[in-house]
């Protein structure tokens, strides 16, 4: 990172933030929808190094981006084209601006990443709350983590564009060794569970792009919108849609039309799931665990409708091996990644090696293998 910055504005810089990727274990489309979904912060993310100018400008490099992007403070604005990178730490800025932080000054910015490019960690977030921890500690800002995660879930929602619900920032920030983060996204309470001993996070990437992806999640987030609506006549003390029973989506499937009735019936059983995981997470039933996880990526399959051929041939191949307790795509879905839950045995290099075999043979593509571990959550860097 230092030298990065170095390079690319030829001083150090006064101060440096850290967020890791994410994954999102349980919970697949749950959080708009005000239910519970579990996470992991994995020990890969984004750094972010920052130092203060004289002036109103400022200047954002990235490792993985070929020009800088140069915009004046008061003039800052959503980007388009090959520097719309730039738009989640702009969007901090203008949100942590509009909510009365004192930002009057330009900086110098720079932005370096571990996370592998297309694996549904969730960078985007990772990239704003690194740059809102950076900007707090450049300011003397005193900001309660909570209150981080709105700030950056609101800047990708109203800055960048994306109805994201408040998963990706909220693990993210509160992640911790060992440890998955359960957050019920109504009340916005974020817990801690340990994740028992002597199970491994592998992700496989299918490195598939698919170019509708923005659009296909806001279609699905418009029909549980609409879903909710209507359900809501029937249970007028439903708060969200996660709050419905399965059984009452069922009941009214007529009403709801094919489509509505199948998102809804997915994000009403996937937060029974996470109730459930939750449950077999304390009693170290990692068999239980995985069962929910491959019941999960079902749902995304036939009911939500997000995964593809790609994901789903993971899957199938995956639970198929001993060490395998359960896999399920992780993120948005319409590509990105799979996690597999499993034990100490899986990670033999046969196995890895079959896996990435057959997937090329299948796709004439080759997927990105590797093992993550949960680790700690966003803050600056004290060194």
């Amino acid at each position: 990172m230092t030298s990065l910055f170095y390079k690319s504005f030829h001083r150090l810089p006064d101060v440096r933030a850290y967020a890791p990727g994410r994954i999102e274990f349980l919970g697949n489309h749950v959080d708009y929808n005000g239910g519970n979904v579990l996470g992991a912060a994995v020990d890969l993310g984004i750094e972010v190094a920052l130092a203060a100018r004289d002036d109103g400008e400022c200047r954002l490099v990235s490792d993985s981006a070929k020009d800088p992007v140069v915009i004046e403070l008061d003039r800052i604005a959503p980007l388009t084209g090959p520097v719309a990178w730039a738009n989640y730490p702009l969007g901090v800025i203008s949100i942590m601006r509009e909510e009365g932080f004192a930002i009057r000054r330009g900086f110098d910015f720079a932005v370096t990443s571990t996370l592998p490019a297309g694996a549904g960690m969730s960078s985007s977030a990772a990239l704003e709350l690194a740059t809102a921890y950076a900007l707090a500690a450049l300011h003397g800002f005193h900001v309660e983590r909570k209150r981080m995660v709105r700030l950056c879930r609101k800047a990708e929602n109203e800055f960048v564009g994306m109805p994201c619900g408040i998963l990706d920032q909220g693990v993210s920030a509160f992640g911790a060794p060992d440890h998955l983060v359960h957050i019920d996204c109504l009340t916005e309470t974020f817990n801690r569970t340990p994740i028992p001993a002597g199970c491994h996070f592998w992700m496989f990437n299918t490195n598939k792009k698919h170019a509708l992806v923005d659009s296909s999640y806001s279609e699905r987030h418009r029909a549980c919108s609409e879903a909710f609506r209507i359900l809501k006549r029937a249970n007028p003390g439903a708060r969200c849609l996660a709050h419905i029973s399965p059984e009452t989506v069922v009941k009214m499937r007529e009403e709801l039309g094919v489509e509505r009735s199948k998102r809804a019936l997915h994000v009403t059983e996937e937060n029974r799931r996470v109730i459930q995981a939750l449950h077999a997470l304390r009693g170290g039933r990692l068999d239980i665990v995985g069962s929910l996880l491959t019941a999960s990526h079902r749902s995304s399959q036939m009911l939500f409708e997000n995964s593809c051929d790609e994901l789903d041939h993971l899957v199938d191949r995956l639970t198929a091996f001993p060490g395998v307790y359960g896999a399920r795509l992780s993120g948005g879905g319409f590509g990105g990644a799979v996690v597999a839950l499993t034990d100490e045995t899986f990670g033999q290099e046969s196995n890895l090696k079959r896996i990435k075999s057959e997937y090329i043979s299948q796709f004439g593509i080759e997927p990105t293998i590797f093992h993550t571990r949960a680790g700690k959550g966003a803050g600056p860097i004290n060194a």
